[in-house]
């Protein structure tokens, strides 16, 4: 496989998937007064939500384009995808249909996608449990396992469609005791089928933890907990749904994710260590000039009383210049020191060399 045409495609989704979540909370923010408080998106538990679901194309980025033989990458793109088309969904259908109605065209075909697109994100995540990290599962007996997953998520699929196409008219109505004892039993077997799947990917991911050894127990600790912590929290809220146990959901997600990547960093699991720390390194650098640059402007405009503001911009862009290379090579050796060792070794047995 080419590398230049699937870091291309890489790309592209990664991009697509955060433009959309982006795309959804400008939306949800806009609306945040003009849609009844039940069905904002603008709520703490929401945008915490989005920020850490951002996080998940880009690491399939970071994994497709480096390792595109791995099938995780692509894991995580198309969990990207469906969690952006679901995160624009949503807000897209609120405003058609209820904060300004009729200014945008297929509000209830937006809101018919919010109301089963979720399927595909988890549907990904249960598959990356049973896959991490190499991609494929363990043995021959677990490929059952894999096939009742992907089984139990296509049902469920199903069962969300009809639900979502019986609320096609109404597309935020709530379910509840009211509703036909049919659509309840819809939702029973749909949540069952959720937490059955949840549960075997987890304990597949645990089994490859306890039959592991040396770094490969050291690259699956972190993560086996953290899934472990992010089924029993997830599986709670199909069952249970609040705003508290949706902030929950957001803290296990963001440990998993934490988790991933001590496993990437640390114990050097994929070999992308190198560019993880650039990448690392480049958005550090950026904070702090972002933040130099700001404090000179208000420094000058507000202290020295600079009257023409272009003399304060230009000013702070000068030393926002002088100070980059500086800056990135003392921010590269911290990173490099602690997340990867090896360049930090190389470069200081080559300066001691040279300065021997």
């Amino acid at each position: 496989m080419r590398v230049r045409p699937v870091r291309w495609v890489a790309g592209c989704a990664a991009a697509v998937s955060v433009a959309l979540i982006g795309a959804g909370l400008v939306l949800a923010y806009l609306d945040r007064h003009l849609v009844p408080s039940s069905l904002t998106d603008w709520t703490v538990s929401g945008v915490s939500g989005q920020v850490v679901n951002a996080a998940v194309p880009i690491a399939g980025f970071v994994l497709a384009s480096r390792r595109p033989e791995n099938r995780i990458g692509w894991l995580f793109l198309v969990a990207g995808l469906g969690l952006g088309i679901g995160g624009f969904s949503n807000p897209y259908a609120l405003h058609a249909l209820v904060a300004d109605p009729g200014s945008l065209p297929a509000g209830r075909a937006f809101a018919w996608l919010s109301n089963w697109f979720w399927v595909i994100p988890v549907a990904m995540l249960a598959f990356l449990f049973l896959l991490f990290p190499t991609g494929y599962v363990r043995s021959r007996r677990w490929r059952r396992a894999a096939w009742f997953v992907g089984g139990a998520f296509a049902l469920a699929a199903v069962l969300d469609l009809i639900a979502a196409i019986r609320l096609w008219a109404h597309p935020f109505a709530s379910s509840g005791p009211a509703d036909p004892a049919w659509v309840n039993a819809l939702y029973l077997i749909g949540a069952a089928l959720y937490s059955a799947a949840l549960l075997i990917s987890v304990a597949a991911l645990v089994v490859r933890f306890v039959k592991s050894s040396g770094e490969e127990r050291l690259q699956l600790k972190w993560c086996a907990a953290a899934a472990l912590v992010l089924v029993v929290v997830f599986v709670a809220s199909i069952w249970a749904n609040s705003a508290a146990g949706n902030i929950l959901q957001s803290l296990a997600f963001l440990c998993l994710w934490t988790a991933i990547a001590v496993a990437v960093l640390k114990y050097r699991l994929y070999d992308i260590d190198r560019i993880i720390s650039r990448t690392l390194a480049y958005a550090i650098v950026t904070g702090l000039l972002v933040g130099v640059y700001a404090g000179l402007v208000l420094l000058a405009t507000q202290v020295f009383r600079f009257h023409h503001s272009t003399v304060a911009v230009a000013a702070a862009t000068l030393a926002a210049a002088a100070l980059f290379n500086p800056l990135r090579s003392r921010v590269q050796t911290a990173v490099d020191r602690r997340f990867n060792r090896a360049r930090y070794d190389a470069d200081q047995t080559i300066a001691a060399f040279a300065a021997a």
